[in-house]
C-alpha cells in the first residue's frame, strides 16, 4: 500500500496519541481511535498495524458509512451463492480477507444495529459465517475501529451496542483537532508547500509571507489536516513566482463572486457596527469634495486599509467584516495597490 502514512508535528497533543498507539501496536487487541475528520485516524491505523508482529500480513480498510445498510452485513462477512438476488456467486468478506492481519472499520458509528451483532460475534469468538451458510468459519483478525462521534453517548441511547463498544474499547486513541496542536500549523504548512513545490520542479522554496502565515495561523481549520494540505498546495500551485514568499492563500475553492446563490437564504439581522470600528473609520469633510469619483476612491482605500490593520492583515477576516468576498477584497486591494509590506 502506498499512501503518505507519516506523521508531521512537534505538538505534545500529537506526540502523545502518536506514542500511544505505538505502545498498543505490539498487542492483538482491539482499538478506537476518535477524531474529527481529517486529523489521521487512518495513519493511526496504519500505524498499529505496521508496527505490529502482522505488518506482512493484509491491512483491509473499510469505510461502513460508503456502503448502504443492505451491504454491508455481505461487504464484512461475505455470501454464498444465491443467499440473495444478484449473488451469482459466493464471495469472502472482509474479514476473511483480512485473516492474519488487521481490519481496519472507519465510520464504526454508522453500523446497522444488526451489522453490530454480528460484529460483535466476530470480535468475542473468531468467529464469521457467510450469509447463507450454515457453518461459521474461524479467523485471526485485529480490529481496529475509527469515529468521530460519541460513541458512549450513542450506547447510553440505544443507538450503539453498549457490550460490543466494551469488546473494542481496549485502548482508545483520540486525536486532537488542527486547533490544538500548538505550532503545528505552519509546521504542516511548510512541508506540504516543500513537497508540492518540489513536485511542480520549482529551483527554491520561497516560504511564505508574513501576512499569509497570520492568516494561516487564525483560520479554525475545520477539516483539519486533510484541509490545511488542500489549502496549501492549491496556493503552492496558483503562485507564479517561485523566487518570492507566496502572498496568496485561498481557504474556501468555492468562493467566487460568480458561485450560485442558493434559490432561498434565511433572513440576516443587521446589527448596529460597533462603535469602536466607527471611530476607527476615516472622516471626509463632505463640504470640500470637489472630485466625487476620486474622493468616493480615496473613502474606499482608506476604509479598506484600516479594516485590514484591525485584522492584522488576515484577509479572509477582513473580507467578512467588511461584508464582501475574499476575491472581491483580493480586487479591491489591488486596485487600491495595497500590501502587508
Amino acid at each position: 500500500m502506498e499512501r503518505d502514512n507519516q506523521f508531521v508535528g512537534q505538538s505534545q497533543s500529537i506526540l502523545d496519541a502518536v506514542e500511544r498507539a505505538s505502545r498498543a501496536a505490539a498487542l492483538s487487541r482491539p482499538v478506537l481511535v476518535i477524531g474529527e475528520r481529517g486529523t489521521g485516524k487512518e495513519l493511526i491505523a496504519e500505524r498499529l498495524h505496521r508496527l505490529s508482529e502482522r505488518w506482512g500480513e493484509p491491512l483491509i480498510i473499510m469505510n461502513c458509512a460508503a456502503l448502504p445498510e443492505t451491504l454491508i452485513e455481505a461487504e464484512l462477512f461475505g455470501h454464498e451463492a444465491g443467499a440473495f438476488t444478484g449473488a451469482s456467486k459466493a464471495r469472502a468478506g472482509r474479514f476473511e480477507e483480512a485473516d492474519g492481519g488487521t481490519l481496519f472499520l472507519d465510520e464504526l458509528g454508522t453500523l446497522s444495529m444488526a451489522a453490530q451483532e454480528r460484529l460483535l460475534r466476530a470480535v468475542e469468538y473468531g468467529e464469521v459465517t457467510r450469509i447463507g451458510a450454515s457453518r461459521p468459519l474461524r479467523v485471526d483478525v485485529r480490529i481496529v475501529a475509527a469515529t468521530n462521534e460519541d460513541l458512549p453517548a450513542l450506547a447510553e441511547r440505544g443507538d450503539f451496542r453498549a457490550d460490543l463498544l466494551d469488546r473494542l474499547s481496549f485502548e482508545v486513541i483520540t486525536l486532537p483537532p488542527l486547533r490544538a496542536r500548538d505550532g503545528d500549523i505552519l509546521v504542516l504548512a511548510d512541508f506540504f508547500g516543500r513537497r508540492m513545490a518540489s513536485e511542480l520542479n520549482w529551483e527554491e522554496w520561497p516560504g511564505f509571507s508574513e501576512a499569509v502565515m497570520d492568516a494561516l495561523e487564525s483560520y479554525a481549520w475545520p477539516g483539519n489536516v486533510r484541509e490545511l494540505r488542500n489549502v496549501i498546495e492549491r496556493a503552492v500551485y496558483r503562485w507564479e513566482f517561485w523566487d518570492a514568499p507566496i502572498g496568496e492563500v485561498v481557504f474556501d475553492p468555492f468562493d467566487s463572486p460568480w458561485a450560485p446563490k442558493a434559490p432561498t437564504r434565511p433572513i440576516r439581522k443587521i446589527e448596529q457596527p460597533d462603535q469602536s470600528v466607527r471611530a476607527c473609520e476615516p472622516q471626509l469633510d463632505l463640504t470640500a469634495i470637489t472630485d466625487l469619483r476620486g474622493a468616493v476612491e480615496e473613502h474606499e482605500r482608506a476604509i479598506v486599509s484600516a479594516a485590514l490593520d484591525r485584522h492584522r492583515w488576515n484577509q479572509r477576516k477582513t473580507a467578512e467584516a467588511l461584508g464582501v468576498t475574499y476575491d472581491q477584497l483580493r480586487h479591491c486591494m489591488k486596485k487600491h495597490d495595497l500590501s502587508a509590506s
